[in-house]
């Protein structure tokens, strides 16, 4: 006896375990292969937005230095500055940055902090390598400074070449970035495995 509704030679509407167990290697299989080039975006992405922060953060001290008309100084630091008065140490591989006024040679003036900003909120593993301090003169350049205030924290003019370099990359990640800083203030963000001959965004 045939089932209402269907039409003789007709077979039912659905998938049969064979069927479901084919799709179900298949999708397995190919999120084996998507995992470890998710997990390889997901670094260089962490890679690029702990570069991209520090950019931002040594362009905030240029501009802050032109505006003031005064020298100020760039520091990374553990340190997670609140107010004029928190007391801060300069890091090389710091997890916040944070810009300060230099006191004037002379005077009683204390510092005054400027802004602050996460560098590694999003990139945990991320490493910086290069100065924990950069100084800038009152018309945008780098100066050098033994001290500007801040404990740990030396500025130094680039020793052999006219650009200080900040590298930042992370273990397992393809991407590595770099963050020049020239004595005459131009700042870039460069990627170190490439060239800039031969590629807009490549390093020198």
């Amino acid at each position: 006896m045939l089932n209402a509704g269907r039409a003789p030679g007709t077979r039912p509407h659905g998938f049969t375990l064979i069927e479901l167990l084919v799709t179900l290697s298949v999708l397995a299989i190919l999120m084996m292969i998507a995992v470890p080039s998710m997990s390889q975006w997901v670094r260089n992405n962490q890679v690029r937005a702990v570069a991209s922060t520090l950019q931002n953060g040594i362009r905030t001290a240029q501009a802050e230095s032109l505006r003031r008309s005064r020298q100020v100084v760039l520091v990374l630091t553990d340190d997670k500055a609140v107010d004029s008065s928190t007391s801060v140490t300069a890091k090389a591989d710091g997890r916040y940055w944070a810009t300060y006024t230099v006191p004037l040679d002379g005077t009683s003036e204390s510092k005054a902090l400027l802004d602050s900003g996460t560098v590694r909120d999003v990139g945990d593993g991320v490493s910086i390598t290069g100065p924990s301090a950069l100084c800038f003169s009152s018309l945008g350049r780098l100066v050098a400074n033994s001290s500007p205030g801040i404990t740990s924290a030396q500025c130094a003019l680039p020793s052999g070449s006219a650009t200080h370099s900040l590298d930042v990359g992370m273990s397992n990640a393809t991407r590595r970035l770099r963050v020049l800083v020239s004595i005459g203030g131009q700042v870039r963000m460069c990627d170190r495995d490439k060239s800039i001959s031969s590629h807009p965004d490549g390093c020198p």
